[in-house]
């Protein structure tokens, strides 16, 4: 069982007396190791899905994978034996199994990630738009709004007026 209880900062700190055995040296040599052994599993997944996984843990010969969503969930199960064997073969010999577990905040992550690329490389090729309604579409929507219901009617004239607008995704309160 692990010792859990509060510790003193200097006894945190203190590496003069035990460089190799200070309680932080342990957790740094810890994460050094989840992250190269990350970066091992992920050279191994197929490249769709490197997005949406990541090494949680690793203990008792357990290695636990965590993964975005259900369904991303389920194509790893189909990967799961190869990674199994391919770890074993190069990396953890005592590697017994594998725990896939979902971690939503890997999507939303992701998510963030991919949609600020997509604005910075909109900012950066010359500032186009997300979406685009040309005059020509725009004509025809007047044309379709002059033979439909007065309700319909509106809404089409109020998305021909958006023809030339540079509009955002979200924007929705025109």
């Amino acid at each position: 069982m692990r010792d859990s209880r509060p510790q003193l900062l200097d006894v945190l700190f203190d590496d003069a007396s035990s460089a190799d055995k200070s309680p932080l040296r342990l957790v740094q040599q810890r994460a050094a190791a989840l992250l190269k052994l990350n970066r091992a599993v992920k050279g191994l997944l197929p490249k769709p899905m490197k997005p949406w996984c990541r090494v949680g843990n690793y203990r008792q010969g357990v290695l636990v994978l965590e993964i975005a969503n259900a369904s991303w969930m389920m194509r790893l199960r189909y990967e799961q034996p190869a990674l199994l064997s391919a770890l074993r073969a190069q990396i953890l010999p005592s590697l017994s199994s594998i725990d896939i577990r979902i971690n939503p905040s890997l999507m939303v992550k992701v998510e963030n990630v991919s949609q600020f690329k997509d604005q910075t490389s909109a900012s950066t090729s010359g500032g186009k738009p997300f979406r685009h309604l040309s005059a020509e579409s725009a004509q025809e929507l007047m044309i379709l709004a002059s033979r439909s219901p007065e309700k319909l009617r509106k809404a089409l004239e109020r998305l021909a007026g958006l023809a030339g607008e540079s509009t955002k995704p979200t924007s929705r309160n025109k």
